[in-house]
């Protein structure tokens, strides 16, 4: 497949505004994966990107959960890129095993705490934010709070954004390759 919005290939090919924020990816993660690249032809866009997950990086919702999240998200979008880009980091960044990632995609998790959360997040995405009553007392029952959940949401729209960016650009998969769920 190939790529259909631009993607640069170095950081010092992009629009000026984008440079130093391409930079502090690479400083950060040593790399500067395609979705950054790609997002880098609106400046803008990546500034809000990179503003919106720092600050839920810095929220109450463990790095796990919030991986299991946007491998859920990945699947219901059928967003390869992410897909592979959050098996990788669940793997080597959460520390989730094959079966939890496994679980993830298929909108579950092995830690009941988590299990609900997830739960929760396929919810507002399926339901387009229409939740039940009861699944939101689901959600809390569990141990979240309203901040928490808050920041569910926040992530489900994030990863939705994410996904459909790389569903319309047809990024490149610069991960391992996740492979399709197990029957």
């Amino acid at each position: 497949m190939t790529t259909r919005l631009h993607t640069f290939a170095a950081i010092d090919t992009a629009p000026a505004a984008a440079q130093p924020l391409l930079k502090a990816v690479e400083a950060q993660i040593g790399s500067v994966p395609n979705l950054f690249r790609t997002v880098a032809s609106s400046p803008a866009a990546l500034e809000g990107y990179l503003g919106m997950s720092g600050a839920l990086a810095k929220g109450r919702l463990p790095a796990a959960t919030r991986e299991r999240i946007a491998l859920a998200m990945a699947q219901i979008n059928g967003c390869d890129y992410c897909l592979s880009a959050h098996s990788y980091l669940g793997t080597h960044v959460a520390k989730l095993d094959a079966a939890e990632i496994q679980a993830n995609r298929q909108g579950r998790s092995g830690d009941a705490k988590a299990h609900a959360a997830v739960q929760f997040a396929v919810a507002v995405a399926t339901q387009r934010g229409r939740v039940a009553d009861a699944e939101l007392a689901a959600v809390r029952a569990a141990g979240y709070d309203d901040a928490q959940i808050v920041e569910i949401v926040q992530h489900v729209a994030l990863n939705v954004w994410t996904n459909y960016l790389n569903n319309v650009a047809r990024t490149d998969i610069d991960f391992p390759a996740a492979l399709p769920l197990a029957a």
